[in-house]
């Protein structure tokens, strides 16, 4: 039997009482800065049982300004910059190299909430690249070696048997370093965060940097 996918889509409900919390967010006792709240959301997701919060959607562009997008999952953040790992060869290594600029987004649907971020993107030393990268687990680092991301595959056993080696050596030498992994930085220039609401009177608080820390304002959702 055939779906259709215009009366499936018209069955569903976002934020259903059952599943989803909707908190209440001042922004007026907001932070100064957007970390604090990012960390403070991020931690009240993990609580509320949200899977995979650490995963984001990152957005950019190819040389000829046409968009893209996939979900990634964050290496790390501090005061200037959120961090993920891809490798250079990769559709978003070349990508970024082309336009070093991207956007994320966090979608916490346990508590209809987003985060925006988006910046500049550069790539940390080749040291710190590897770091991280074996600071994973030995899955991460078969996957690394594996490599060839982005490229055309001729058959899934290809992959297997690629994968397979990758995963031994992996096990056997776990500090094989690979030179294509690369530890992007965004450095934000925007962060948003959205706090859905019942009455769809959503709040939504954009942090800009300005030359000395951020400027905060409202916008209508």
């Amino acid at each position: 039997m055939a779906t259709d996918l215009h009366t499936l889509l018209r069955s569903l409900r976002v934020w259903a009482p059952d599943t989803t919390d909707l908190r209440p967010f001042d922004p007026a006792v907001a932070p100064a800065a957007p970390l604090p709240l990012f960390t403070e959301w991020f931690a009240e997701a993990v609580a509320a049982g949200q899977p995979e919060p650490h995963t984001m959607s990152l957005a950019t562009a190819d040389a000829s300004g046409l968009p893209d997008a996939r979900i990634v999952v964050l290496h790390g953040a501090d005061a200037d910059c959120w961090s993920f790992g891809s490798h250079a060869g990769s559709r978003k290594g070349r990508q970024l190299a082309a336009r070093p600029y991207a956007a994320l987004t966090f979608y916490w649907s346990v508590l209809g909430r987003q985060v925006r971020v988006r910046g500049p993107v550069s790539s940390a030393p080749s040291e710190e690249s590897q770091g991280d990268l074996h600071a994973r687990s030995t899955g991460a680092l078969a996957a690394a070696l594996t490599g060839r991301q982005s490229e055309p595959l001729g058959s899934l056993e290809e992959l297997a048997r690629a994968s397979e080696a990758a995963w031994e050596r992996a096990a056997r030498e776990p500090e094989t370093p690979v030179p294509s992994w690369t530890l992007y930085r965004l450095r934000a220039d925007e962060v948003e965060f959205f706090q859905g609401d019942v009455r769809r009177r959503h709040v939504r608080l954009r942090y800009r940097r300005a030359e000395e820390g951020w400027t905060r304002e409202l916008l209508w959702p």
